[in-house]
C-alpha cells in the first residue's frame, strides 16, 4: 500500500517513497517530504552533475557537494548548476 506525502519540492500531495534511499536525517526529511515524482528529477539532475563534474563518488568531497545540491534542490528549489542543461520553466 503507498503512503501519501505533501511533496516539499513539487508543492503537492504525490506518492511516497517506499522506504528511506538516502541515510541519516536527511534521508528521513526526503522520506517523510519528498513525493516519488521529485525524487526522479532529482535522480536525473544527480546523474548529469556526477558526468558533467567527472564526480567520484568515493570521494568525500564529492558527496559534500553533491549531498549539498541535493537539499538545495529539493526543499530550496534551487536548480544545480550543470553546463549546458536549461531547465523548463514552471
Amino acid at each position: 500500500m503507498s503512503r501519501t506525502v505533501f511533496c516539499q519540492h513539487l508543492k503537492k500531495d504525490g506518492e511516497g517513497l517506499d522506504f528511506q534511499l538516502y541515510p541519516g536525517k536527511i534521508g528521513k526529511r526526503i522520506f517523510d517530504n519528498i513525493c516519488q515524482e521529485a525524487w526522479k528529477i532529482w535522480q536525473k539532475k544527480q546523474t548529469m552533475l556526477i558526468n558533467e563534474k567527472k564526480m567520484n563518488m568515493m570521494n568525500p568531497d564529492d558527496r559534500i557537494f553533491l549531498e549539498t545540491a541535493m537539499v538545495a534542490f529539493l526543499f530550496e528549489g534551487k536548480e544545480p548548476e550543470i553546463e549546458g542543461y536549461v531547465p523548463v520553466k514552471k
